[in-house]
């Protein structure tokens, strides 16, 4: 028996943030954005969507790939840094929602990379007999907590959700190996300030705008780049599959420089690369998810097919995971 996806989703909101719309909140240009970014827009959620109602949408995709509905499962999982509300979790309200009674719900904070932890601690739960359904959901609203003054971060990011039904099945499909791993040292690469125990919220923290999101930009790109090949090798060498079998590499989209310069460092074709940071932006622990559920819905990715995803993110924190799409 494998851990096998059973079915995917994905929901982002109607709402388009061009550069063009861009120029006219803070100086940059579009010709600046995308040739930096590769970012042409991102989707942006209205104020009354919080996080919790992007996963209910995408949750309910994947439950209807997947045959089943919320009262099947037994776990739900949500990867978000952008949860409804500091508890309790937003895995508990999409909990309710779905009318998934038996499940048990939790949520995950490891950043973008946050929906392959989701995926590993699924499968490991999987293990289990006492499991049979895990719906894992990636789901970020980073237009909450962005800083629309700050040229530098708020170009990237958007709001979005993708989720997947991880369940046993017998057959060559399913997970084949992941590893995770996490480098405490660059926590103030990317991260907010303030709302937590160190600086809870007061006048001083809302003035000196540190419930923003900050992020060091240089110093993320150079450890991307290092840390997608590194991560890459070591599950195809779990794995004893070599890149050149690779169908589909589905990489955290955070910047289009970010994916060229690892393709080349990995020496894959750029056709094998699924990408949509042009359209999207930058999800967080949505991209992944989101990417591969719209590459699905495409049938750009098919059953039997070979994908690795790799993640890298706030933390920091990086991951990957090979799956052989398909139950």
């Amino acid at each position: 028996m494998k851990v096998q996806i059973m079915g995917s989703g994905y929901a982002v909101p109607e709402r388009i943030l061009t550069n063009s719309d861009l120029e006219g909140m803070v100086d940059t240009s579009d010709e600046w954005i995308v040739s930096r970014t590769g970012i042409r827009e991102r989707r942006i959620a209205d104020e009354d969507v919080a996080a919790s109602d992007l996963a209910w949408q995408a949750a309910q995709a994947a439950l209807t790939r997947a045959g089943i509905d919320g009262r099947d499962l037994d776990l739900i999982l949500v990867a978000t840094v952008t949860s409804d509300m500091l508890f309790p979790s937003t895995a508990c309200i999409l909990q309710h929602k779905l009318g998934a009674d038996r499940a048990a719900a939790f949520d995950l904070s490891a950043g973008c990379t946050g929906f392959l932890y989701g995926m590993v601690t699924a499968e490991r739960f999987l293990a289990s007999d006492q499991y049979r359904y895990v719906l894992v959901v990636g789901v970020e609203t980073p237009s909450k907590i962005i800083d629309y003054t700050d040229r530098n971060t708020c170009v990237l990011f958007g709001d979005g959700a993708g989720a997947m039904v991880l369940g046993r099945g017998e057959g060559p499909n399913g997970i084949i190996s992941s590893c995770l791993g996490a480098d405490g040292a660059g926590v103030s690469l990317l991260w907010m300030p303030a709302g937590g125990s160190r600086l809870p919220a007061s006048i001083e923290t809302v003035n000196n705008r540190q419930h923003y999101l900050k992020m060091t930009g240089n110093e993320i790109f150079k450890f991307a780049v290092k840390a997608i090949p590194e991560y890459s090798l070591r599950v195809l060498e779990q794995a004893g599959v070599s890149m050149e079998e690779v169908d589909h590499i589905v990489l955290h989209q955070a910047n289009l420089r970010i994916l060229r310069a690892a393709a080349r460092r990995m020496r894959v074709p750029w056709s094998k690369m699924v990408v949509n940071i042009d359209r999207y932006g930058n999800m967080s622990a949505a991209s992944i998810p989101v990417a591969v559920a719209e590459a699905v819905d495409k049938n750009e990715i098919r059953a039997g097919e070979l994908v690795l995803m790799v993640g890298f993110g706030a933390g920091l924190t990086m991951g990957a995971t090979l799956v052989r799409w398909g139950r």
